[in-house]
């Protein structure tokens, strides 16, 4: 990993934050939500996104671990209220669930 990676991935850790669905649903809104799965990185997924890696990324949709949030997700989201990890990897937001929240 060179500098300009190491930045990239310090940049985007540092922007990382905690968020609840009403902050996730406006940009699930535009179609803008990816879903992370818990057994990948969040941070390496946002890196290898904003730098473009097509056979990284790929891999992770085939193999079921990134996609984009369905409307399913949504329903299941609105209804349970969970709490999510995320970062910007514009023009995407990239979440992975955390924990569930009993908010009404």
């Amino acid at each position: 990993m060179n500098d300009e990676e190491r930045t990239l991935r310090a940049r985007l850790n540092a922007e990382t934050g905690k968020l609840e669905w009403p902050e996730v649903e406006r940009h699930f809104a535009r179609g803008a939500v990816v879903k992370v799965s818990a057994s990948l990185d969040l941070v390496e997924v946002a890196a290898r996104m904003a730098g473009d890696d097509v056979a990284a990324i790929r891999g992770w949709m085939e193999a079921g671990t990134l996609c984009r949030a369905s409307d399913d997700d949504a329903r299941i989201w609105g209804a349970r209220r969970p709490l999510f990890w995320a970062v910007v990897a514009a023009p995407w937001l990239l979440v992975q669930e955390i924990e569930y929240s009993d908010a009404p």
